[in-house]
């Protein structure tokens, strides 16, 4: 068994048993496999083994992997999901080539994404991204302006809100990872209040994934338990 597989069960049983503990189907969990900076290869090595959704970091990186993995895979769909920083003059790309984006923070991102969404892939799903811990370096929509933009980008007519995402302040303590996750939580039923219909809670990674689907997760975004360390250039 390869590094891969073995690493993608281990992921796979903490998160059955996170489900067990919160008393959820494992079905309401996505496992997001975050392979930004590894190679093509390793994405064909873990789709081998079943696993369909990826999340992308950096645009071209992400844009020239899906090119490359369709090109060995035509006839398997994958889901592609974009989790990086959203530059306003890089929109067009990311609406070409992914399904998804959990990093909209601001009405005019939104805006450019929907114009040039093309209409033969259907709506782009979107996630909002909140500054949870209140982080002055951490990207994200304040949690008292979100409401304001979830009204907006749900009458977007080329993107389908589907909830937010967070990237909280790194805790070891699992109680109190679970604290800016139960707070993303509230925020996404305020917006269900509102009449804005919204499923997704994009949180959890690699070390705070079972304290994000003890408060809701449905999608948990893991990178190195699933690929290994990262090496930067």
């Amino acid at each position: 068994m390869s590094t891969i597989a073995g690493n993608l069960q281990a992921v796979e049983a903490t998160i059955q048993v996170a489900c067990e503990a919160a008393a959820r189907p494992r079905s309401t969990v996505q496992l997001l496999a975050v392979s930004k900076t590894f190679p093509a290869e390793a994405v064909l090595e873990a789709a081998a083994c079943g696993q369909r959704a990826f999340g992308e970091n950096y645009l071209q990186e992400g844009v020239d992997k899906i090119a490359a993995v369709a090109k060995a895979l035509p006839d398997t769909p994958l889901e592609w999901h974009f989790i990086g920083p959203i530059q306003s003059n890089k929109t067009k790309p990311i609406a070409v080539n992914f399904d998804w984006v959990h990093t909209v923070e601001r009405l005019k991102i939104a805006q450019r994404l929907s114009e040039q969404r093309p209409a033969e892939r259907g709506p782009l799903n979107i996630c909002l991204q909140v500054n949870i811990s209140g982080e002055a370096t951490k990207s994200g929509v304040h949690p008292d302006e979100l409401l304001e933009l979830a009204r907006e980008v749900a009458r977007l007519p080329n993107l389908r809100l589907r909830g937010l995402m967070a990237i909280p302040e790194p805790e070891a303590d699992p109680e109190l990872q679970r604290v800016p996750f139960a707070r993303l939580r509230a925020l996404a039923q305020d917006i269900v209040k509102d009449g804005i219909f919204i499923d997704t809670l994009s949180m959890g990674m690699s070390g705070d994934m079972r304290s994000a689907i003890l408060e809701g997760a449905s999608i948990v975004r893991v990178g190195s338990a699933i690929f290994g360390a990262r090496h930067y250039e």
